[in-house]
């Protein structure tokens, strides 16, 4: 008996400690503290340790009956009784079954304490199983683009992109999806959000202009916070100033000076202002006198009187039958009376009138909306404003397709130039290289390698002469193509020869020009120059050709005879960098191109005759019409702008049709026909037709724009020529590659 009270005892103490243990829970630190004090315990022999509590934990008797030193080590042991209680028998087994069913509901509950500690760690530890968000922050997705992996979490891992589906699967998807309407792409997670109940009642409300939540007042009451019931002091207990109960002595100085001087009139009084006297709006017309300081006198519209079928008492004859009455009703609503005459005894059996609100209304909006003054209206059709342009099927011939790609520079195109007759074409690059090509077969004949990158190329507009002029850097190289038959080719080997440099006529200048030298690896001519020359270009006659230096602060343009070596400066004033310089095609007309203007100057008179004013940021080339009268201006902001020499020095139309540099325009020597190439890697066709009558301007027309050639670091098209004799344009581009244009 004493046996089983003990273990009563035991069984009660430890009842209250497993209640006390699921009052209060231990924390994580405490629990793993627990974890390592167990692994350290140990193995016992009892057969309550092979029992199937939670391993986390230990056995309920070490959880509930047990404790721990600081020190890891276990204080306490089972008594002898408790030891012996194994291996009794008889009432003493039945005593013992029953402190079994004890400890084995003892250790059911702990078990569920156990569990529910587990429970307590999953859900701190269910941080690790939710998808990682994307903490990559405001970045554009279009950098993850072509990647695995949309962005990194916390730890700096990659957050790896969903298998997409395809466009059948997901819309089979959504078709069997109810609430697919629901679900929102969040692009920066790589994930479908779907919206809740409680946002889609908010986002309605948005919708419909009222407050985000419902509980919102708009028209709560006004709460003032300030209590006035026991104020005692006034915001300001200063006493009163003296000053307010003094007259002003600067005051009544004041107003005498202003007495003085309205007395001498030096101060006038304004007149007081007449009344405005009102007129009758919708008087009679017959005062003319009463409308003349005012706006435009509009006279009210007329109503009709009323006649004897607006009687109360109208006689027979206007009191329609039913049968006309009916017959109202078939009729059109324009063309139904407006009112039905009827017959009343007495006048207080009248009703009233149905439409006499509606009446005072129209007759308010009358007055309200009528105009004070009348307006002519001009009834005009967009279209005719438009001006009449021809059909582009009218002004063909003219360049539309890409026919042959002339291929063999390992660098940009910067310049091309047309041989006379048409057969031969030569290009120079920044390779260094200048290239003779056959315009119909696109066979390159031959080749000159240079040191320097090729700026210009020039080809002699004499068919007989075929020589080129080619600039790079500070020189400029006469070249002989070895084109022609054998009485050519030996005229131009005396032209292209000289024994010793002849010095240069510098015009009392002490600096050399320009020097004249053989160059014997080139087979031809060679002028040394003070600056970079930027281009060159030939006279009519092919004796004569400019070059222009436009760097540094002793710009110059040069002319240079070819027969006699001789090189001159121009004898006019520069006004600005100097861009290019062109001969008139028939006339002794020297025209300079300016970063903002244009000059033409009178070569046999040396005066100047007009300068153009283009207007423009940068002028970037020019090029003259055959007739000469006309001339076209490409910028370096897009614009084009187009010259009449006859007309004016303002630009006779602006057309604005490149969005990045225009590089050159030119003009057909024949057909009406001019271009503009630009580093937008396009080329445009225009037709500028030129009459002869001079009252007639002239008529420009857009034709076709010329695509083809791919972008190099920035650069488009470089330069743009006419075929002398066909509707054809070359066009040379950055990516190395020449093409020619047909009709």
């Amino acid at each position: 008996m004493k046996i089983k009270e003990e273990k009563k005892k035991r069984q009660s103490v430890r009842n209250s400690k497993s209640e006390e243990a699921e009052e209060e829970q231990p924390s994580i630190t405490e629990r793993n503290k627990l974890k390592q004090k167990q692994k350290q315990l140990p193995s016992h022999s009892d057969s309550d340790s092979d029992s199937d509590s939670d391993p986390d934990y230990g056995s309920p008797y070490v959880s509930d009956s047990e404790d721990f030193s600081e020190d890891g080590d276990f204080d306490g042991s089972l008594s002898d009784s408790e030891a012996g209680e194994s291996g009794s028998s008889g009432d003493e087994g039945v005593v013992d079954s029953d402190v079994d069913d004890g400890l084995h509901n003892d250790q059911e509950n702990q078990s569920n304490s156990s569990e529910s500690h587990q429970g307590v760690e999953e859900s701190d530890s269910s941080e690790d199983e939710v998808a990682p968000r994307n903490t990559v922050g405001d970045v554009p997705l279009v950098w993850y683009k072509d990647e695995e992996h949309i962005g990194y979490d916390l730890n700096g891992k990659k957050i790896k992109k969903r298998t997409r589906k395809d466009k059948v699967e997901s819309f089979l998807e959504s078709a069997d999806d109810a609430k697919n309407w629901l679900k929102v792409y969040d692009e920066y997670n790589d994930e479908e959000v779907e919206v809740t109940k409680k946002e889609l009642k908010l986002i309605n409300r948005l919708l419909k202009g009222k407050a985000p939540h419902s509980d919102f007042d708009p028209y709560a009451p006004y709460v003032d916070w300030f209590k006035w019931d026991d104020a005692k002091h006034p915001l300001s207990n200063a006493p009163e100033p003296k000053r307010r109960f003094i007259p002003s002595k600067w005051e009544s100085k004041k107003v005498v000076k202003l007495v003085r001087a309205i007395r001498m009139g030096l101060i006038k009084r304004d007149k007081p202002k007449e009344e405005q006297q009102f007129y009758h709006l919708w008087g009679d017309d017959s005062s003319s006198t009463e409308k003349a300081n005012h706006l435009s006198f509009i006279p009210a519209p007329k109503s009709k009187l009323p006649g004897h079928e607006e009687s109360y008492n109208p006689s027979l004859e206007y009191i329609p039958t039913q049968e006309e009455i009916n017959s109202y009703q078939l009729m059109f609503e324009e063309d139904r009376p407006k009112f039905i005459p009827r017959r009343y005894t007495s006048l207080r059996s009248i009703p009233a009138y149905d439409n006499a609100v509606k009446d005072v209304f129209e007759r308010c909006l009358d007055l309200y909306l009528c105009p004070r003054v009348r307006k002519k209206r001009i009834n005009i059709d967009p279209e005719s404003l438009k001006p009449k342009l021809p059909s582009r099927r009218d002004l063909k011939p003219y360049p539309v397709t890409c026919y042959l790609e002339y291929k063999g520079h390992t660098d940009a195109v910067v310049s091309i130039s047309i041989e006379a007759s048409g057969q031969w074409l030569a290009s120079g690059s920044l390779d260094g290289t200048v290239r003779i090509w056959e315009v119909e077969t696109g066979r390159c004949l031959r080749v000159w390698e240079f040191e320097e990158p090729v700026k210009f190329v020039a080809w002699n507009p004499l068919r007989e002469i075929p020589i080129v002029a080619v600039s790079v850097g500070q020189e400029v190289f006469i070249l002989n193509t070895g084109l022609g038959d054998e009485e050519e080719q030996k005229k131009i080997k005396e032209l292209l020869h000289f024994e010793t440099p002849v010095a240069p006529d510098d015009s009392g200048d002490k600096v050399s020009v320009a020097s004249w030298h053989q160059d014997d690896k080139h087979e031809g001519i060679r002028l040394r120059h003070f600056k970079t020359v930027s281009s060159v270009e030939w006279h009519r006659k092919g004796d004569y050709f400019s070059t222009v230096m436009p760097a540094g602060e002793s710009r110059a343009v040069l002319i240079h005879q070819l027969s006699k070596k001789h090189t001159q400066r121009i004898p006019f004033k520069l006004r600005g960098l100097p861009v290019s310089s062109l001969f008139h095609p028939t006339k002794k007309i020297f025209f300079i191109s300016t970063k903002k203007n244009v000059r033409a100057y009178d070569l046999q008179k040396q005066k100047l005759i007009k300068k153009l004013e283009t207007g423009l940021r940068e002028v970037s080339s020019i090029s003259v019409h055959p007739g000469g009268d006309n001339i076209i201006v490409g910028s370096r902001e897009g614009k084009l702008c187009w010259f009449d020499m006859d007309l004016s020095s303002k630009p006779y139309r602006i057309l604005k049709c490149h969005p990045k540099d225009i590089t050159n325009v030119a003009f057909h020597r024949s057909y009406p026909l001019f271009a503009s190439c630009s580093d937008d890697c396009t080329a445009y066709v225009f037709h500028g037709m030129v009459y002869s009558d001079l009252n007639q301007n002239p008529l420009i027309v857009p034709l076709e724009i010329l695509r083809g050639h791919t972008s190099s670091n920035g650069r488009g098209v470089m330069d743009c020529k006419f075929h002398p004799r066909q509707p054809w344009l070359f066009t040379a581009g950055a990516d190395s590659v020449i093409k020619l244009y047909c009709h």
